[in-house]
């Protein structure tokens, strides 16, 4: 997160009504924050100016872990007009004010008569090294958390697993139990909001938190929140967090799985219920049907959305609780959309996302996929029911269903580039500064020169 720090009188006096500013230039920046060139909106031919930034007062929180401290998410305006910036003639700057183009998917939604319900799992790892001492060490032979696990080992060597293992999760229970029993940072004037639980992962020092689901934007919100949250308050106890989709080569990746469902208006009532069956779903709607297969078939053509870094597809490995493919299942955690609960619960949980998502942009691309799904009336594949990992499993018919998620960034970046269905759903302005972006991000990757290349070949070619 990128901000500004503020005296508590000036803020009241200055901000709280009017907003602040801060430099276009961030809107280009790499991860090293270096700008770069390429982008519409801002360049050095237009000088880096200010834009305007407006408070979302309904992601107000007070910090537990400062002192008389708070936080606010802002919105991106234009610094004169203090409307939405705009980089063509009529088309709202969406990358802008991420927010603002998610809300305008669940504001589509809304119209048609949906309220989207969603929730996120942050899964990342947890290190005795602090930040500092990791970034010296270049994040080589740090400290986990948990404790190794060898399977190579005899028995009576091993260690404790970490995944749902009581212990080792008291282990790290100082630093969980902040988030689980006294949430961190509560809404103003508004009921603190719970974390439904934390339990140890498939990895060593790798663990879960499982936020109470709400209304689209709200999840968002509280995603981002958490996720500053414990990098800060790692920090503060000088251990380090990451969450990188694979931190290392031979560790479990970490995902973020996106649970969806649509509920009335009124928000009582599941629609994704009702009295049809697929698979081994009994008691379901055409609208979740429709939903369901826009959002398998449109997402290879938005996955950047939901791997955006070139560590993202190192996950996407067989057996690594990963999945590999966009196929359908019911509670089939080797599925890229696993189908659970049912009546008011019947949701659908995509597993494709690493923890390294931006949630309003997979969010927004979630939901502008099912959506289509739902306006074209589109049919889901059979379900795959087995190990879905293995495609020789299954029968030619439904094999040829089960497509493969893209492998290498460069990939996934040409798909959304060249994708009608994006440009026309998003606009062509929006698709081209994400594939700038991403495209800068593996040529940086593409020419750096790694330990793993000298350590293959320095001697040996």
């Amino acid at each position: 997160m990128l901000g500004k720090r503020f005296d508590r009188d000036f803020f009241q006096k200055s901000v709280l009504k009017d907003g602040t500013h801060a430099c276009n230039y961030l809107l280009t920046c790499d991860m090293d924050m270096n700008p770069q060139q390429g982008f519409e909106y801002a360049n050095w031919k237009r000088g880096y100016g200010d834009f305007h930034l407006c408070p979302d007062y309904s992601t107000w929180r007070v910090l537990s872990w400062l002192p008389s401290t708070g936080i606010v998410l802002c919105d991106i305006m234009d610094p004169h007009t203090h409307e939405l910036l705009t980089i063509s003639k009529n088309f709202p700057l969406f990358f802008l004010k991420k927010k603002k183009k998610f809300r305008k998917q669940v504001a589509k939604a809304e119209k048609m008569g949906f309220v989207p319900n969603m929730a996120s799992e942050l899964e990342y790892y947890i290190f005795d090294t602090p930040f500092r001492e990791a970034r010296s060490k270049k994040y080589h032979d740090l400290s986990s958390a948990g404790f190794q696990i060898c399977l190579l080992l005899k028995l009576s060597e091993r260690d404790y697993a970490e995944d749902y293992h009581i212990q080792q999760g008291t282990r790290t229970e100082w630093l969980n139990a902040q988030f689980r029993i006294s949430p961190p940072f509560f809404k103003k004037k508004k009921k603190k909001k719970k974390v439904e639980c934390t339990k140890g992962e498939a990895g060593i020092g790798q663990h879960e938190l499982n936020i109470e689901y709400s209304t689209a934007v709200e999840m968002a919100d509280r995603h981002v929140l958490y996720k500053q949250c414990l990098h800060e308050v790692a920090d503060l106890n000088e251990v380090s967090v990451t969450f990188m989709a694979k931190p290392y080569t031979n560790s479990t990746g970490s995902g973020c799985h996106i649970h969806c469902s649509l509920f009335d208006n009124a928000n009582k009532r599941n629609l994704f219920q009702g009295q049809e069956s697929i698979g081994k779903i009994k008691g379901c709607s055409p609208l979740f049907k429709h939903f369901l297969a826009g959002w398998i078939h449109y997402t290879p053509q938005l996955f950047p959305f939901f791997a955006p870094t070139v560590n993202s597809y190192k996950r996407f490995v067989s057996n690594s609780w990963a999945p590999t493919r966009c196929a359908w299942s019911y509670d089939n955690r080797s599925a890229g959309f696993r189908v659970v609960g049912s009546g008011n619960s019947l949701r659908i949980e995509m597993r494709i996302c690493g923890a390294d998502v931006n949630p309003y942009l997979a969010f927004a691309g979630s939901l502008a996929s099912g959506l289509a799904g739902i306006e074209q009336e589109l049919q889901p594949p059979e379900a795959a029911d087995g190990d879905i990992y293995n495609v020789l499993f299954f029968s030619n018919i439904i094999a040829s269903h089960l497509e493969q998620v893209p492998t290498k960034f460069d990939v996934a970046i040409a798909k959304l580039r060249d994708s009608k269905w994006a440009n026309d759903t998003l606009g062509e302005d929006v698709v081209n500064h994400y594939t700038h972006f991403y495209q800068l991000e593996n040529d940086k990757y593409l020419s750096h020169v790694s330990d793993w290349e000298r350590a293959r070949y320095f001697e040996m070619i």
